[in-house]
């Protein structure tokens, strides 16, 4: 999503074996969700029915589902009754979670399905109240564990399952959900039943509906994959204008990453809390961003990254979540950079490193910060614009054929399930057939990053240009090339790779003349910070 604003040996970090504090429970694996949810304009309980398919891997008396109590202002969710065929179950409700007990025990390899009849008033994840022109809706916003305030849900990414959302609500609401619309019914001269089906096992952080009146646009398609436009009528014509690019960035992302995961990809003005949400081919946008100017390129091609990585491929723990939102980021930027050119893309990564440093001197752990217990502090530069730049750093390491090789077979491997840096790395090491460890250990699980001190003289008798550079940030010392660029009077400019590999190193060249001047990382390829003068 993106927030509202403008060696030899192989090492691993005992901090990449750490998983985040989700209680998870290996006994059970949830396979399908069909919620069917009736809403109405004259108060905000949602009656609710949630056929849950669970998949036992081990004999299991009880277990536990994510749901949030009702509090004492009367918001939250009640159990009306709990069935799994023809047996009533006993339940506990207690905490936010919801114990089912079963009688008797599940075996192995069993799959039973079990129904919850629920109601209440959510107090988030499903934001009910007037949009921007007064008109009633209904807006589901789940990230990251928000689903669970009024969906029954296993409410952490690395359990995903297919959904179907069947939506009974007054018939002048439209109904936008993941997945392809199976029937739109009047059952009655006052209600509408809407069903979206989902095939694709996605985590519930990506799960949603929209209950509005909408209008919609089918923008065209993209190797069959319709991609459509719904927007407020209020603002009809400036919205289907602002998310028409969303056409090209799927065209871009289809053709480098690899095939797009589900049926459809619409684009939904909504009421999310965040400037874009990646809903699983439903993505929502905050209400306020459509202006009819075409400048959501940027966040329209972040949301539209995510497609394939944290919807199709999702981390595992929370504590990975850069592997969605630093991808994101930087392959919004290899979109623009691809639609504008290298100048955009320049000036995209200049402006995401100004950012790390500065969130750096009071922020210092790593991107893979296993100390993080409150995963909304998870959404940070970190996790978005340094895993960026890692990607960024990781393509110029590699060549551009190798990495767009690694990033298509780390899709393909992990497509529609679950993975860890772990993960990510073994795969760009085979297509490599390099060691990243270094890399790897350095720019994600250690904080911080080189800070450059540096000289340099010209000795015009010996023609020979000698630099001493120094790396001053506290902490380890860090491994990677740098190039220089040896400005000549003649406007001509030569670069050099250095190696850095220790707290500081003297380096010397043959040179002509004496240069004008120097120049660290001129065609930024590298997170650091620093400058180098003439001694």
């Amino acid at each position: 999503m993106q927030k509202l604003v403008s060696l030899v040996f192989l090492i691993i970090p005992i901090s990449a074996l750490a998983t985040d504090p989700y209680p998870k429970n290996e006994s059970i694996d949830v396979k399908h969700y069909t919620f069917q949810l009736e809403v109405n304009d004259s108060t905000n309980v949602i009656m609710g029915q949630a056929a849950i398919s669970i998949l036992f891997n081990k004999e299991t008396a009880d277990f536990e589902l994510d749901l949030v109590n009702k509090n004492e202002r009367a918001e939250g969710m009640e159990i009306i009754q709990i069935v799994s065929g023809e047996n009533k179950l006993r339940f506990s409700h207690q905490h936010d979670r919801l114990k089912i007990f079963l009688t008797p025990s599940a075996k192995p390899h069993d799959q039973l399905t079990f129904i919850v009849y629920y109601k209440g008033i959510p107090r988030d994840g499903l934001i009910i109240g007037a949009t921007k022109f007064g008109d009633r809706g209904f807006f589901g916003d789940n990230w990251p564990d928000r689903g669970h305030h009024w969906l029954p849900v296993v409410d952490h990414p690395s359990d995903k399952a297919s959904v179907d959302f069947i939506v009974i609500a007054p018939v002048h609401y439209s109904v936008i959900a993941n997945g392809i619309k199976t029937e739109e019914s009047w059952i009655n001269p006052k209600q509408k039943l809407t069903h979206w089906h989902e095939e694709i096992d996605i985590p519930v952080k990506v799960m949603v509906v929209g209950i509005a009146r909408f209008a919609t646009q089918y923008v065209g398609r993209v190797d069959d994959i319709s991609v459509e436009s719904w927007v407020y009528p209020q603002n009809r014509d400036e919205g289907f204008r602002d998310y028409a690019v969303a056409l090209n960035i799927l065209e871009y992302f289809h053709q480098h990453i690899g095939t797009y995961p589900y049926k459809k990809l619409a684009n939904v003005q909504s009421k999310t809390r965040f400037g874009g949400m990646e809903n699983a081919n439903a993505i929502f946008y905050d209400e306020n961003l459509i202006n009819g100017k075409g400048e959501q390129g940027p966040i329209i091609a972040h949301e539209e990254a995510h497609q394939w990585f944290g919807n199709s491929v999702t981390e595992k723990d929370w504590h990975h979540v850069w592997l969605s939102e630093g991808f994101a980021t930087y392959f919004a930027n290899l979109y623009l950079e691809h639609a504008y050119g290298r100048d955009r893309l320049i000036e995209d990564q200049k402006s995401d490193r100004i950012q790390i440093i500065r969130y750096f001197d009071k922020n210092p752990p790593p991107v893979v910060d296993t100390t993080v217990r409150d995963i909304n502090l998870i959404l940070n530069v970190n996790s978005y614009q340094k895993g960026g730049w890692v990607l960024h750093m990781l393509r110029h390491r590699l060549g551009d054929p190798v990495f767009w090789k690694g990033i298509q077979q780390y899709y393909a491997r992990y497509r529609n399930g679950n993975a860890l840096t772990s993960d990510f790395q073994r795969v760009m090491e085979e297509v490599s057939d390099t060691n990243l460890s270094v890399f790897f250990n350095q720019w994600l699980y250690q904080g911080g990053h080189p800070k450059l001190s540096g000289t340099w003289t010209f000795d015009a008798k010996a023609n020979a240009l000698s630099i001493s550079l120094s790396q001053v940030q506290k902490g380890a010392i860090f491994k990677t090339p740098l190039e220089i660029a040896i400005n000549l009077a003649d406007g001509k400019s030569e670069v050099k790779t250095l190696s850095l590999d220790s707290k500081t190193q003297k380096f010397t060249f043959p040179i002509a003349s004496k240069p004008l001047d120097l120049t660290l990382d001129p065609n930024t390829w590298l997170l650091f910070e620093g400058k180098i003068e003439a001694q």
